[in-house]
C-alpha cells in the first residue's frame, strides 16, 4: 500500500464511530470480474491484515491470492472524492 493510499484509507475509516479496528475490505464479490470494496468494522477470522502506519486494509482468501503481487494506490480529485488503484510490485 502506497502512502497515499494508507491516507485515503485512513479518511474513510476515520468516519466511523469507534473506528479502533475498523479498515477498508477487499473482497471477491462473487457476481463479476474484479473485486468489492467495503468498510468494515473489524477483519474476519481468515482475512489477512495489511497494515500501513495505522490504515488496514483487510483482504479474504480470494482477494489476497490474486493481489499478493500488487500495491495498492489512490488518487484524490478535487472534489474530494477518492479512487483506488493497483499496480504490479516493482
Amino acid at each position: 500500500m502506497t502512502d497515499t493510499a494508507a491516507e485515503a484509507v485512513k479518511k474513510i475509516v476515520a468516519r466511523m464511530p469507534d473506528a479502533t479496528d475498523a479498515g477498508v475490505r477487499i473482497s471477491d464479490d462473487g457476481e463479476t470480474v474484479g473485486f468489492a470494496l467495503t468498510i468494515a468494522d473489524a477483519p474476519e477470522a481468515s482475512d489477512t491484515v495489511v497494515d500501513t502506519d495505522g490504515a488496514r486494509v483487510f483482504l479474504d482468501t480470494t482477494a489476497a491470492a490474486a493481489l499478493d503481487d500488487q500495491v495498492l494506490d489512490a488518487r484524490f480529485t478535487g472534489e474530494g472524492q477518492v479512487s483506488f488503484e493497483l499496480a504490479p510490485q516493482t
